[in-house]
Formats: C-alpha cells, sequence, structure tokens
C-alpha cells in the first residue's frame, strides 16, 4: 500500500491558486488525516450528528468545515475546524500536502461551495487526542487502513437515507458508509496517487 513518502512526493505536484481562497462561509476546508495503524496507514473519518438543515446530516465525512472572518488561508480553516470538532491540533508541522479544491454545489441553498482538501499524517499518540468534541456537530470519529479504502469487497451500492430507490457507491467500514462528498474527496486522493478507487470504476 501507500507509503507516507510517496503521498507525501505524490501531492506536492498538485498546483492550486491559494489567491482564489476567500475568508467566507462559501469556501471551506477538510482534513484528510493520516497515522501509523497496526500494519499500514489509517484515514480519520467523522460521522456528521444528524441535524435538521444540515445537507450533510448523519453522513461520513473527513474533519473540516466552512471559513470564517479569522482564517489565514484554507490550511487554518481545517485545522480550526478538526480542533473544535474532535479535539486533535494540526500544525504547519502536520502538512503533507494539498489534494485539488473541488466546486461543490448546494442544492438546497443552490450557492456553490469551495472545497479545500489537505493531507496531515499524526503521531499515533498525537492520534489518540482524537474524539468527538462538539456532539451537536460530531456523532463518531473512527479510523480506517488505507488499504481498506481500496479493497472492491468493501464497494456497495448506498441507498440515500429517506430517498426511495436512489442509491449511490460506497463503502463499507463495519457500520459506517463512505459516500457521497466524501468519496468524490477519495476519488481526487485516488487520482494523484495514480491509484484505482473501485468504488468510483466507470462513474
Amino acid at each position: 500500500m501507500l507509503t507516507l513518502d510517496e503521498i507525501r512526493l505524490a501531492s506536492s505536484r498538485v498546483q492550486l491558486d491559494h489567491r482564489v481562497f476567500e475568508p467566507h462561509p462559501r469556501q471551506a476546508a477538510v482534513a484528510m488525516i493520516l497515522a501509523e495503524g497496526r500494519s499500514q496507514l489509517e484515514v480519520c473519518f467523522i460521522r456528521r450528528a444528524e441535524r435538521q438543515g444540515d445537507p450533510w446530516s448523519g453522513q461520513v465525512a473527513f474533519p473540516g468545515g466552512r471559513a470564517s472572518q479569522s482564517d489565514a488561508d484554507a490550511c487554518a480553516v481545517a485545522e480550526r475546524e478538526t480542533l473544535e470538532e474532535i479535539g486533535l491540533p494540526l500544525r504547519p508541522q502536520h502538512r503533507v500536502g494539498p489534494l485539488p479544491m473541488r466546486l461543490v454545489e448546494n442544492n438546497a441553498s443552490r450557492a456553490a461551495l469551495t472545497l479545500w482538501p489537505h493531507l496531515y499524517r499524526v503521531s499515533a499518540a498525537e492520534r489518540a487526542l482524537a474524539g468527538p468534541r462538539i456532539p451537536q456537530e460530531v456523532a463518531d470519529v473512527f479510523w480506517v487502513p488505507l488499504g481498506h479504502l481500496f479493497d472492491e469487497a468493501r464497494v456497495i451500492e448506498y441507498e440515500y437515507p429517506g430517498i426511495t430507490a436512489s442509491v449511490s457507491p460506497g463503502i463499507q467500514f463495519g457500520e459506517h458508509v463512505i459516500w457521497g462528498l466524501t468519496l468524490r474527496v477519495l476519488a481526487s486522493f485516488a487520482e494523484v496517487m495514480q491509484r484505482r478507487l473501485p468504488a468510483l470504476d466507470g462513474r
């Protein structure tokens, strides 16, 4: 599976125009956090709390959120939100590199959101700090082996909650399903790493 050095090198090739970033709620950032597991790198995910009015209510996500006026750049957004949501302090020395930014259409508000994903790496001791800190926003924090995300046997067709006959590809991990926007960020990661992501083959 991928090593941290391979990930760092591949991410260093991603070119972003940071002048596009504005400290505005239509800008958001997430942290794809890596840490050593038992046999390979593992990735941190959260499950969002179920909240009325939240378009991603109850979904699996990466730690992160919308920009505020105090945020100097996209990394500042991801780091502030990660600390607020799961109590894990991310600093510049934890940064591995960027992933391509994504334009996210919000059907509810009809306003596009610019999402800036960024890769981080923390130690096993730092990893142990991660846990839900805002129960009304984060219901669970869990870590998934990187190889699991690329395992074809874990791919499922996931039925959208509350929407009959609407399905999406997903990755099953225990009781959790990684799908939607989070899966699209993983697709960006796979593309940058030049790896095949079975969950989105042909999509």
